[in-house]
């Protein structure tokens, strides 16, 4: 086994499920999670090389899998107008076998879907994954403040949202 082979399993050994639960809660379903993160890894395969290490390998593979996501959510605007499909209609779907949470968590889960994409990774990011701003800033490749502002703004449409949910627990 080669050098880059070794260094590929063991990202793949170590990343694999962050990826998936980082990317998880922006897309719609566990099968488009999964694609994606299969080309999450192809793109790492294909730049492994040239990793320099300028920046923690973390960063790196957070960097490509956000990258990966938003033009995921792009490919599928494009595709949803083509076809002359709504989004919301897409994002009622709920048949997800791979879903099994609460009325509340499912309702959230809605919401955030309906972010604008940036909103959505970056809410995703701080909520989910309690990523610092700091470490977001980096992997964006945007301010910190500008960060901060996305996730209130994210925040208050969601709490907006859900306000007026009534839920069965």
């Amino acid at each position: 086994m080669t050098d880059k082979e070794t260094r590929f399993n063991e990202i793949v050994r170590d990343y694999s499920e962050k990826i998936y639960w980082h990317v998880r809660p922006m897309v719609e379903s566990h099968e488009d999670a999964d694609d994606l993160v299969q080309d999450v890894f192809v793109k790492i395969w294909t730049h492994l090389d040239s990793f320099r290490g300028d920046a923690d390998i973390y960063t790196w593979i957070y960097r490509i899998a956000t990258n990966e996501a938003l033009n995921f959510l792009r490919k599928k605007k494009v595709r949803s107008f083509l076809n002359f499909q709504s989004l919301e209609a897409d994002e009622d779907r709920r048949d997800d076998p791979y879903f099994n949470g609460t009325a509340a968590e499912a309702a959230l889960r809605k919401e955030i879907l309906r972010l604008p994409d940036k909103q959505r990774i970056v809410f995703t990011m701080r909520y989910y994954d309690e990523m610092p701003y700091e470490k977001m800033a980096e992997i964006l490749g945007t301010t910190v403040g500008s960060l901060k502002a996305s996730y209130h703004i994210a925040s208050e449409k969601i709490r907006k949202n859900l306000k007026n949910e009534s839920f069965d627990f």
